[in-house]
């Protein structure tokens, strides 16, 4: 199963990460020598690395069985933790299944079981049911964002995932919230606790009331996004309806931009990250379902377009800026008679120039009909936009490689044109479309 198993060092190398945080050393140390672990953590520091690190070192590259499980309450957090997974190079096997995508993909990754799964609870009881491979290698078992999954509503399923799993040698419990009732069902029997919520954490977060003229704020939150230039952040609204009113309004101004929110169909929603990720949009509009356990990159700031109804959904939406050593900003909107939330404190009112000075978009985003299942690498794909797309290295952008096909930015002045030049090329063996997204 695995080729060449590296040791932590060499892993931390590859991902470019110098030095771990106390936070995760501390888990490290507690994950490896514990049998139930609690892991305490605010969003964004860290806390996906400080389960795999340990959990890499438990897995025996002789055995053919999937020997961890790991349960996450959303498709877009399963693939974030597949992908770096996969980035740190382990040689283990892994996959990452969820609601929303044909079984038959599952059916055909799962063919050669990997050493590490990960999914929804809804999807991995699905195949649980359905005896689709063996659970009794399966020893360790992480629970991953555990208070989200039980706030949509995954309990029943975790309850039953848990009961088929009588091999069971290690529990890891990763959350972000203080207030964590854990079920009699998790079996978590006197846990190590890791509590970093109650860290003194000088915030370098800048909050700041934007004030509109009227009810409407669409131009006030136009008059930001020109203020604050090119940078690049989240635009919080509470309902999918006030999503395709800001998305309209800011598409009459010319203003590029990507939509998330549950009620879109998952491939859409990944290929809003995907744009987001690699700068072909430069502001996302979402519900506070992009508040946690998204692989998205610092932001500068956070805008609350819609008053945040919670404390709760305030800090978690704040918690996409200013993380863990970086400076940000979080815009509050409010009309001139409407009062802020008792939890919005310290709150400073913002100035905002009208001049807009936002540069025109640079990056598109290309769509190649190829990935991991044809063998093709992140170093194929650059060597096709070098060699026949005759472009230069500052003229490729961020790639991001799946297993049925790969998305690439390039400069928008030339996305059309390599689009023609490169589609029907082919990659290794495989003959691909390439189209603008």
């Amino acid at each position: 199963m695995a080729n060449s198993i590296k040791d932590q060092e060499e892993i931390l190398t590859k991902l470019n990460i110098h030095q771990l945080n106390p936070m995760q050393e501390e888990a490290i140390s507690v994950i490896e020598t514990t049998s139930n672990t609690i892991l305490l953590s605010p969003t964004g520091t860290g806390k996906t690395l400080a389960f795999l690190l340990p959990l890499i070192k438990t897995l025996d590259p002789d055995c053919k069985d999937i020997q961890a499980l790991i349960l996450v309450p959303s498709r877009e957090l399963a693939i974030q933790i597949e992908q770096v997974v996969r980035s740190m190079g382990s040689g283990f096997k892994v996959n990452a299944v969820y609601g929303g995508r044909p079984m038959s993909k599952d059916k055909i990754e799962l063919k050669h079981l990997p050493a590490i799964l990960i999914g929804t609870p809804g999807r991995i009881a699905d195949h649980f049911s359905n005896d689709r491979f063996t659970k009794d290698s399966i020893k360790t078992l992480i629970l991953d964002e555990f208070d989200k999954s039980l706030e949509v509503g995954f309990e029943s399923e975790m309850k039953q995932i848990i009961h088929q799993l009588p091999h069971l040698n290690k529990r890891v419990l990763t959350s972000a919230t203080q207030s964590l009732k854990v079920p009699g069902f998790v079996r978590l029997d006197q846990p190590a606790t890791i509590n970093y919520l109650k860290e003194k954490v000088v915030s370098k977060l800048e909050i700041k009331t934007v004030i509109s003229p009227t009810k409407n704020k669409l131009q006030t939150l136009v008059d930001l996004i020109g203020h604050l230039g090119n940078q690049s952040g989240i635009v919080f609204c509470n309902l999918r309806e006030s999503i395709d009113e800001v998305s309209h309004f800011l598409n009459k101004n010319n203003i590029n931009h990507s939509c998330f929110s549950g009620g879109m169909e998952q491939k859409d929603r990944e290929r809003s990250l995907i744009k987001f990720r690699n700068g072909t949009s430069q502001i996302l509009i979402a519900t506070d379902l992009a508040s946690r356990g998204l692989d998205i990159p610092e932001l500068k700031f956070i805008i609350h377009y819609e008053l945040p109804r919670t404390a709760e959904e305030f800090t978690h939406r704040n918690g996409r800026t200013a993380r863990v050593a970086s400076k940000g900003t979080a815009y509050v909107f409010k009309w001139e008679k409407e009062y802020l939330p008792e939890f919005i404190k310290n709150s400073k009112v913002a100035n905002i120039s009208k001049k807009t000075i936002r540069k025109p978009q640079f990056w598109e985003t290309l769509f190649i009909s190829g990935g991991r299942k044809d063998k093709i690498s992140k170093g194929d794909i650059a060597g096709l936009f070098f060699k026949q797309g005759k472009i230069t290295k500052d003229q490729l952008g961020n790639i991001e490689l799946k297993q049925d096909c790969a998305f690439v930015a390039v400069p928008i002045t030339i996305a059309d044109e390599l689009a023609e030049k490169l589609n029907n090329t082919r990659l290794k063996k495989k003959k691909v479309r390439v189209t603008v997204l």
